[in-house]
């Protein structure tokens, strides 16, 4: 059977299945990719750093000639970073972390889709108003950057189904076989968007290493803090944590932010350690589903896979409740 969805319709895609728009590693090669094999490839600019959407873009648009997207973190953007990749005529626009409004009208203005991440209901209610065509309802257990104050995806995913009804809503947070994407169908969202499995592909732009980290680690082993956001420097909002793999600075300083915050000698130190390779200069972002990822396959034949997976568990669903039905014919 076919998963037709309002957001298969809506893109013209053939699954109901999007690339999570993580930011650097999901790069022009790993968005057409996934664009080709059905899905809806969503680059990720993160900050919209103008040489890396001159280099990524162009591999996008020689690449593919299914919809595609970018996203953004609206919190590290300004709207030139916007009108230039509008420029490449993509099928969306998503943006995650931060307030839309300064973004949203250019996006739609423009003709193109305006995908919103929401990871709270004040969120969701704020994507209606602005004018969202898709809602991403983003879960806990995701790997990189989420709600520090945040649901679970299980609940979390029909809450906002209903709240921001009819616009479609894809689940997001957990999600790394086409069991998920199935799930996710049955929570009401009309697909899932997909962020660790990812990484773990071909066309993936991370560190050999890090993909490796991923194949071999376990869910047990991630945690969501702000322990590297501190310890890097970096400006992303305290109200949005990241979950990732372990590393020794997180073994060190979690339940313990403020004080790193505080103690400039301990930051010091780890640059220094990073400089000279004692611990790994950038975290392994990694979501709670990651013990389901075993191999490093093309992200086009993953598209198929997860969706063909997706496609068996509700079929067996259905077989199961035909099953369980009472026999009412005597």
């Amino acid at each position: 059977m076919a998963l037709t969805t309002e957001f298969t319709e809506l893109f013209g895609v053939r699954h109901p299945i999007a690339l999570a728009p993580m930011g650097g590693s999901a790069g022009g090669a790993l968005t057409a990719a996934v664009s080709n094999g059905g899905g809806l490839g969503l680059l990720g600019s993160g900050n919209g750093d103008p040489d890396w959407l001159a280099r990524e873009l162009p591999i996008v648009t020689r690449n593919t000639d299914k919809p595609w997207g970018v996203g953004f973190q609206a919190w590290a953007i300004e709207v030139g970073a916007v009108e230039r990749v509008l420029e490449h005529g993509p099928r969306a626009v998503m943006l995650s972390f931060g307030d839309p409004r300064p973004f949203a009208e250019r996006v739609r203005a423009s003709g193109t889709a305006l995908i919103i991440q929401v990871t709270d209901l004040e969120e969701a209610r704020q994507a209606v108003d602005v004018g969202a065509d898709v809602i991403v309802a983003q879960g806990t257990e995701g790997g990189g950057h989420g709600a520090r104050h945040g649901r679970s995806t299980l609940p979390f995913v029909p809450i906002v189904v209903d709240l921001v009804a009819p616009v479609p809503v894809l689940a997001a947070g957990g999600i790394a076989d086409g069991r998920g994407v199935a799930a996710a169908l049955a929570l009401g969202a009309a697909g899932a968007l997909i962020g660790t499995r990812f990484q773990a592909t071909a066309e993936a732009l991370v560190d050999p290493s890090i993909a490796r980290s991923i194949v071999e680690g376990r869910g047990q082993d991630t945690s969501r803090s702000r322990v590297l956001d501190i310890a890097r420097g970096s400006t992303w909002p305290s109200k949005y944590t990241a979950r990732t793999l372990g590393h020794p600075f997180i073994d060190q300083w979690l339940g313990r932010e403020a004080d790193l915050a505080a103690d400039s000698e301990a930051r010091q130190q780890y640059r220094e350690a990073v400089a000279r390779g004692e611990v790994p200069p950038l975290p392994v972002w990694a979501g709670e589903a990651v013990d389901l990822i075993t191999d490093l396959p093309g992200a086009a034949d993953l598209v198929a896979s997860l969706a063909a997976q997706a496609e068996n568990a509700l079929a067996r669903a259905g077989r199961k409740r035909a099953e369980d039905r009472p026999d009412r014919s005597g």
